[in-house]
């Protein structure tokens, strides 16, 4: 364990906070937040991403950074709100820490202790550490089991407060998409050995709708649209060959219509031939998404760096 001649841990910290329109809490979170980092860390950062705030949630970080902060700040400023994802997204890639934690609302609904506790736990040998709750909302609980299901990822994914990454976690990542759709998923797919911590309660509201995250998610890190679409293709295939052997029927025990017979005939065998190429097509689109990943980018207005 790496400690200076004060006792305090020696590596770099970062933290990276997502605001957005958080107001007063955002200024209570932050002075939480350092006081654990001030006791514990001799060199740490505060990265605050303002996700297109529209009330006074920023000039009021600042104002109180100003006031109490020793360590820097900096405030990576989004042109328009982009979403939890691409903002954190930006606020990784202005960190510099050999370790970052991710606060992807100013609130964790647990004991800041836990801070400290994470980074202990990611000494012992783990490059990613999640902070969960005892409890899960009913959506939350049945996406994670959906999802956790269909994932190759031997860790299992769950609603959590907060996250600590290791710098070989965030560069691994990085260098699979310059954008991370899901960083939760990211890590778990990543090799890197993972773990967590578990605090009683529940971990705090998100008010962002995550519906397209989820569909995301689903598609790129788990087998569950590959395996729909299989499904679903060969139901078609079957329901296609029912139909074929109908025809057959017909033709063969009662009086078809002049001309039904070779319709139904060719409907149904193209018709098979389809959907099964459309399994193989599928299939195919499955690994490709795996292998290349779909670039986004984020768009910043600027970044205030803001130090005594």
């Amino acid at each position: 364990m790496a400690q200076n001649n004060n006792n305090k841990e020696s590596n770099f910290i970062s933290a990276v906070v997502c605001l957005h329109d958080a107001g007063r809490a955002a200024v209570d979170f932050f002075a939480a937040l350092n006081g654990v980092l001030a006791q514990h860390f001799a060199h740490y950062e505060l990265i605050a991403v303002n996700d297109g705030c529209t009330d006074g949630t920023v000039p009021a970080v600042k104002e109180w950074a100003a006031a109490n902060l020793a360590a820097p700040l900096t405030v990576v400023n989004m042109s328009l709100r982009q979403g939890v994802e691409k903002a954190m997204n930006a606020g990784l890639d202005a960190a510099i820490g050999d370790f970052v934690f991710e606060f992807d609302r100013p609130a964790m609904g647990c004991d800041p202790d836990l801070i400290w506790q994470a980074y202990q736990k990611a000494l012992a040998g783990f490059d990613v550490v999640t902070v969960c709750p005892s409890r899960q909302r009913l959506m939350s609980r049945a996406f994670y089991r959906v999802f956790n299901k269909f994932s190759n990822s031997p860790y299992k994914l769950s609603t959590d407060a907060f996250r600590l990454v290791s710098r070989r976690a965030v560069n691994r990542v990085k260098a699979i998409s310059d954008d991370l759709a899901y960083r939760k998923a990211a890590y778990a797919a990543s090799g890197l050995a993972c773990a967590s911590l578990t605090f009683e309660g529940t971990a705090a509201k998100d008010d962002e709708p995550r519906l397209d995250k989820a569909v995301d998610s689903l598609a790129l890190y788990t087998d569950a649209g590959y395996k729909l679409s299989l499904g679903i293709s060969l139901g078609m295939m079957v329901l296609t060959m029912v139909a074929l052997v109908y025809t057959v029927a017909v033709f063969c025990l009662g009086q078809p219509i002049a001309g039904w017979t070779t319709t139904m005939l060719v409907l149904s065998a193209g018709l098979s031939g389809l959907f099964f190429i459309l399994t193989i097509a599928v299939k195919y689109l499955d690994l490709l998404v795996r292998l290349t990943f779909k670039k986004q980018s984020y768009l910043i207005e600027g970044v205030e760096k803001l130090q005594k």
